[in-house]
């Protein structure tokens, strides 16, 4: 059989695509957390309300979650070249972790965006009311 690709240099390539996935996930989370601090500066001191507060977590959140994807397929990449059974049970922890993390990141999420969005149809329904 023929070897297209030797087990070196595929690992040397994975290893490549491993470090890309893993700095997009740390430049979405990075962008994310540098966005949500600016709308945090406006909100603390132009509005000071606590639905802007909202608003600033649920936009945060949505960025730690796709960056904890990014980190996730990262994982799973590294562990996808000739792994050993430390590394498949290391991937098995890590993926549970940060799946179970995304899980209640995103049902924060949906509750608060479920609960802010009641909020803005009752003020908006308040107002047109008169």
């Amino acid at each position: 059989m023929v070897d297209l690709l030797p087990q070196e240099a595929l690992g040397q390539v994975v290893d490549l695509f491993v470090r890309l996935v893993e700095a997009a996930g740390a430049i979405v989370i990075f962008v994310g957390a540098a966005a949500a601090f600016a709308r945090f500066l406006v909100v603390a001191v132009l509005r000071r309300d606590a639905e802007g507060f909202v608003a600033v977590r649920l936009f945060l959140g949505r960025f730690l979650a796709l960056g904890l994807e990014f980190q996730l397929a990262g994982d799973v990449l590294r562990t996808a070249i000739s792994p050993s059974f430390t590394q498949i049970g290391q991937l098995a922890a890590i993926a549970a972790i940060r799946t179970a993390l995304n899980f209640f990141l995103s049902r924060e999420i949906e509750r608060e965006g479920g609960a802010a969005g009641a909020s803005g149809r009752r003020s908006t329904a308040g107002a047109g009311g008169g």
